[in-house]
């Protein structure tokens, strides 16, 4: 009985039941989106990190694992001491370079033969590879979510490109330009932000990082093949605080609106509780009433609100197709699980405050 008076009372006021339920969707795709959003990047980056191929990676000193914080510090003679270290088969420079004019782009420079020799070259969707020094290539992505194609110019870092090919994606960043011609534009000569290396055998990749601490004791020596699990928001200054506001705000909007909602629904509804208490219900009772309605609209805007996030997802990613946005399934269900507890933190007090109305006042209500 009690179930079916609270999907009645829930349905009897369809257009505030809407906007509730609206209200606490948009909460749950906030927080969604959001982690989606970061995690999906953090994850597409550190599996291009992987994509290069190599078994180390070497940066300067308090180096960040994210490339786009990359300077250029290194001298590029460390190459050639790395390559006279057992076990090593070959080592490429990178030159990292941040674009942000026509997005957020990171530009590799590189040498040709030896970034070919770490990751096994590139696998060329149309075009050919680097020649000249105003050449560059760009992965299917971008020139997906570019339009850029094999020929054309590109303007980017104030300097204008030759689109020499379209490569795969997945090979560290998704512009790749001559190490020389980036150093010069940088003002970077004989500089470089990594060092990818790549060894003889697998499993001599632990003696060649101690080799490489020993020969260069303060820089960041780093396997690739754990590198996913560096890719956190805890590793990025401010993004775990990002992440933390943002959930915060999407808390407060779903108490807010859900608080405004059941006090106005109390008000509203101080005969009906008058008749209740009349016929014997406890204070207990009307307060369990009040917070399953809660219950009910947080649970139906949960859902909507995963729904949304899925259909966001799939716009946003046809708009952007160098997008990159996660969603999980522990993430689907925290979300829901804020939003139905902020809900009935936000019915708490319209609760309590119906469950201590006295019948007798409340049957007299106008």
């Amino acid at each position: 009985m009690i179930r079916y008076m609270i999907v009645q009372n829930v349905l009897h006021r369809p257009l505030r039941t809407l906007i509730t339920a609206i209200a606490v969707a948009v909460e749950v795709a906030m927080v969604i989106m959001v982690v989606g959003l970061t995690s999906g990047l953090l994850l597409e980056n550190a599996k291009r990190v992987e994509g290069v191929g190599a078994d180390i990676m070497v940066q300067p000193p308090s180096a960040s694992v994210f490339l786009a914080f990359s300077g250029a510090p290194m001298p590029i003679a460390i190459g050639d001491k790395l390559k006279q270290l057992d076990y090593v088969q070959a080592v490429a420079p990178v030159l990292v370079q941040f674009n942000s004019v026509n997005g957020l782009d990171v530009v590799f420079g590189i040498d040709p033969s030896s970034f070919a020799q770490v990751s096994n070259g590139f696998v060329f969707h149309s075009g050919r590879d680097l020649q000249n020094p105003n050449d560059i290539l760009v992965d299917d992505i971008y020139a997906k979510a570019k339009k850029v194609k094999t020929g054309q110019t590109m303007h980017i870092l104030d300097h204008d490109f030759h689109v020499a090919g379209v490569v795969e994606h997945g090979k560290g960043a998704r512009l790749f330009v001559f190490l020389s011609t980036l150093q010069e534009m940088a003002g970077a000569h004989d500089k470089a932000s990594i060092f990818y290396i790549k060894c003889d055998r697998t499993d001599h990749t632990p003696a060649v990082m101690d080799e490489v601490r020993q020969l260069l004791p303060r820089y960041e020596v780093r396997p690739l093949k754990d590198f996913i699990s560096l890719m956190t928001s805890s590793n990025l200054p401010g993004l775990g605080a990002f992440i933390s506001v943002m959930i915060g705000i999407a808390v407060v909007i779903g108490f807010l609106v859900i608080f405004l909602s059941m006090y106005t629904t109390v008000i509203e509804r101080t005969r009906e509780i008058g008749v209740l208490k009349s016929l014997g219900a406890s204070k207990g009772y009307i307060v369990r009433v009040i917070l399953s309605e809660t219950t009910l609209l947080c649970v139906v805007g949960a859902a909507a609100g995963i729904g949304l996030s899925f259909l966001l997802r799939t716009v946003f990613i046809r708009l952007f197709p160098a997008l990159s946005i996660l969603i999980t399934a522990n993430w689907i269900l925290r979300a829901s699980a804020i939003a139905i507890l902020g809900g009935l933190l936000g019915a708490c007090y319209p609760a309590w405050i119906a469950s201590r109305k006295d019948p007798v006042e409340a049957l007299a209500y106008e």
